[in-house]
């Protein structure tokens, strides 16, 4: 596996980030957006910041981006929470600071165009996905998969967008895509209208298998989640034989890869390796994962 970073310096920045928003959605989630030039600059689809959530909680938080705005300086983050340290950031202010390092870790692979990009989110993993989709705008053709067990904090609408196997009541997709023609699609279990019923890495089969031959061999996935959807993602790429990568979530310390206490095992040319999540991932091709295998 190659590391885009091994050779590159003072690619991580450590910024004191204003909060310009910070908006409260059903499910105990939230999207925070803060001023970070040079992070938003830097920033690439599949990478993270790290936060530090205050004064008196030291060890930092490890958050995908959702969007980069360079020209603005904005990166957004959509977070869910679920503990002592993001319960606090959902009560900070606006006008306050975070520090922030990043963006940290290897970003997805997007530089082919001749590929067809399905992208699949779950939860607090569909940040990365969109963040990808903006980046592949105009680029490749794309279409994006979101799945949540509770109400999307996203602004939705009715796709126009004709997608192969995909039909019946799934008719909502994320608007901020579909206004940009990038079509998407939503999957709930909890009974949400508009959405596939079942999980989202079946929605996506329903729409892999609907394609030709052809255009199946050109298809890539890209995926973030939970644990479980990632192994349904890599399943479903070695029944079709379709490629996957997965970015990887792990409890971080440093997140710099400074304490080695984020590794994932690797087989890499029939050797095993220990690769850290932080910066050698967190995206890692299923292949190489003997987990997801």
């Amino acid at each position: 596996m190659t590391n885009p970073l091994e050779n590159s310096r003072n690619t991580i920045f450590e910024e004191n980030a204003e909060i310009l928003a910070n908006v409260t959605h059903s499910g105990d989630q939230f999207v925070i957006r803060v001023r970070a030039p040079k992070t938003a600059a830097a920033a690439r689809p599949g990478q993270f910041v790290h936060l530090r959530v205050s004064d008196e909680r030291p060890l930092r938080r490890p958050i995908s981006i959702m969007l980069a705005d360079p020209e603005k300086g904005t990166v957004d983050l959509l977070i869910k929470a679920i503990g002592e340290g993001t319960r606090v950031l959902r009560e900070r202010k606006v006008g306050g600071t975070i520090s922030i390092l990043g963006p940290i870790g290897c970003p997805f692979d997007l530089s082919d165009a001749s590929r067809r990009y399905v992208l699949i989110g779950g939860g607090v993993g569909i940040p990365p996905m969109i963040f990808c989709a903006m980046h592949l705008l105009g680029r490749a053709p794309t279409v994006v998969f979101a799945g949540s067990e509770v109400e999307f904090p996203f602004a939705l609408k009715p796709s126009t967008a004709i997608l192969p196997g995909v039909g019946g009541n799934t008719i909502l997709g994320i608007a901020s895509l579909e206004e940009r023609g990038i079509a998407s699609r939503l999957a709930s279990n909890a009974g949400l209208y508009g959405c596939y019923e079942g999980h989202v890495p079946a929605l996506a089969r329903d729409y892999l298998l609907a394609l030709s031959d052809e255009q199946r061999a050109r298809c890539v996935l890209l995926s973030c989640g939970p644990h479980p959807m990632l192994h349904a993602v890599a399943r479903l790429g070695r029944e079709l034989n379709v490629p996957a990568y997965l970015s990887l979530e792990e409890h971080m310390a440093c997140g710099i890869g400074g304490c080695a206490g984020c590794v994932v095992k690797t087989v890499e040319d029939g050797e095993e390796k220990y690769r850290r999540v932080c910066v050698d991932g967190p995206v890692f091709e299923s292949s190489l994962l003997p987990e997801f295998a």
